[in-house]
């Protein structure tokens, strides 16, 4: 008799532990769908906001950046010729064309990729937005006309494959047939002896004016 009342509490203990088992198997299935579901809906919100995010820039940068540089202001001359651009020079990089207000541009929304700019000379024209990230890394940018004499085209490209951080290319689209170019800063010269060549290039060749300083002018765009 009480061999079996202890088999039937035996029993009746493995089934409550059983229970007990099944009960915190139970709760620990519902703590785990609800995480669960938390996680999906916290991914749908994640991916739905970059998503807006995404297609919002996309269409703020085809706006903007196609049609002009998302510069604002005007030049400012010095006494010593040097073109200062007063006002702001938008740095967003873009995959479109862009409309510059000043050629060369000297600043703006650019190409992601730079034209390579260690001491570099071009003989067909570079496209701008390449250009412009250039003097973003602090070069300085010779360019010349079909009217500039070919001994200052020659004497400047020397000068150029002897700088590192500067590149020259041939440019149509200029108000005189030599112009200095650099970020923000913009002079014309007379001739390859013109003093302030010199004086460019020192003040300009990764000077004060460079965004991005010591960042790479090799491995660019060709």
């Amino acid at each position: 008799m009480g061999s079996a009342k202890n088999s039937s509490a035996a029993r009746k203990a493995r089934i409550e532990e059983m229970r007990r088992a099944e009960r915190t198997r139970e709760r620990r299935n519902r703590v785990l769908t609800i995480a669960a579901s938390v996680v999906v809906v916290a991914g749908l919100v994640v991916g739905g906001v970059v998503l807006v995010n995404s297609q919002s820039g996309g269409k703020k940068d085809t706006a903007s950046d196609s049609k002009n540089s998302g510069d604002s202001g005007h030049w400012i001359t010095g006494k010593d010729g040097v073109r200062t651009w007063s006002g702001k020079l938008s740095r967003t990089h873009v995959q479109t064309k862009v409309s510059y207000p000043m050629h060369p541009p000297v600043g703006g929304n650019h190409n992601p990729v730079w034209a390579t700019c260690d001491g570099t000379v071009y003989t067909k024209p570079l496209q701008d937005e390449n250009a412009v990230h250039s003097l973003e890394h602090g070069a300085v940018w010779v360019t010349y006309t079909g009217k500039a004499k070919k001994a200052d085209v020659d004497a400047l490209a020397a000068k150029v494959k002897k700088t590192p951080y500067s590149l020259m290319s041939p440019y149509e689209n200029q108000a005189a047939p030599l112009v200095l170019s650099a970020w923000g800063h913009q002079v014309t010269v007379k001739s390859a002896d013109d003093p302030e060549v010199n004086k460019f290039f020192a003040a300009y060749v990764q000077g004060p004016q460079t965004p991005e300083p010591g960042a790479a002018c090799t491995s660019g765009a060709m």
